[in-house]
């Protein structure tokens, strides 16, 4: 028998970090994972740690880093941890750190933003995954869980139809997902937050202005606008799985549904995946 493969960390450390800007606060509060490859084989086929950092360890060197670096770009703080691990272990050959940010929203307080009263936003989440070796670097940024829709503006129609077939075609439908996108940086941006609002405002402007005859063109027409938007990309990666909403058959009592009632499922799904990527 030979050990194929390993990698060891520490998951869902999560950090809450005040940043201050005089009487404005903002909260950033991260989930991170950060796992660890290198020369750690013979913890795993002869019992020897004497070369693994202990995950408590880990665990406490990303705590410290958050006070150092964490701030509002979570993509510099997931390189500043990967690196760390580099330049501080020899033994390491490559870290791979990825940060999930929990949404805080500002209080309006009588229309006014509260300087320092938040309340907890929706279950979208940004992210990022730092995978550093001594020779290489990739970072990649996304949002994950993020629910949309729009009631009208979509079809699915023109489809092959066997025996099996009971669905309807239609040019009139809810179009709903939990969206995932993930991008991959070749270049940093001037600045992560205000590239990466402008990477999805540029797919959420397709999605709800765009006549969608599927999910597929939506998706691919999403991720083109991503590239459009920023040129330090080089690839997204998205993810639609449909949340169905089903029209309500109302004639046994009687009355008409004209694409009113529905009943929102999303077991089982529709699960519409997608890369696009620039011309070589």
């Amino acid at each position: 028998m030979k050990l194929i493969a390993n990698r060891y960390g520490k998951a869902r450390v999560r950090v809450m970090k005040i940043l201050r800007d005089g009487p404005i606060h903002t909260v950033k509060e991260v989930d991170v994972k950060a796992l660890l490859t290198g020369e750690f084989a013979a913890a795993y086929t002869a019992g020897d740690n004497s070369k693994v950092v202990a995950t408590d360890t880990i665990k406490n060197t990303i705590n410290i880093l958050a006070k150092e670096h964490l701030d509002q770009e979570i993509e510099r703080f997931g390189v500043a941890a990967a690196e760390h691990f580099l330049r501080r272990y020899e033994q390491v050959k490559s870290a791979d750190v990825e940060i999930t940010v929990k949404d805080w929203q500002r209080m309006q307080i009588g229309n006014q933003p509260h300087p320092h009263a938040f309340r907890a936003g929706s279950e979208a989440r940004a992210w990022t995954r730092v995978v550093c070796s001594r020779t290489s670097r990739k970072i990649e940024s996304g949002v994950r869980n993020l629910v949309i829709l729009k009631s009208t503006g979509s079809g699915w129609e023109g489809y092959p139809k066997d025996e099996f077939t009971t669905l309807p075609e239609t040019n009139d439908r809810i179009l709903a997902t939990s969206f995932d996108a993930t991008w991959t940086w070749s270049s940093a941006p001037a600045n992560y937050n205000d590239t990466n609002e402008a990477i999805l405002a540029a797919m959420l402007a397709v999605f709800a202005n765009n006549y969608s005859p599927s999910a597929q063109a939506s998706v691919y027409q999403m991720g083109e606008a991503a590239l459009k938007a920023c040129p330090e990309i080089s690839r997204v990666d998205l993810k639609m799985p449909n949340k169905h909403c089903l029209l309500l058959n109302l004639q046994p009592f009687g009355l008409e549904n004209d694409n009113e009632v529905f009943v929102p499922t999303d077991e089982p799904h529709g699960q519409i995946e997608a890369s696009v990527g620039r011309d070589d």
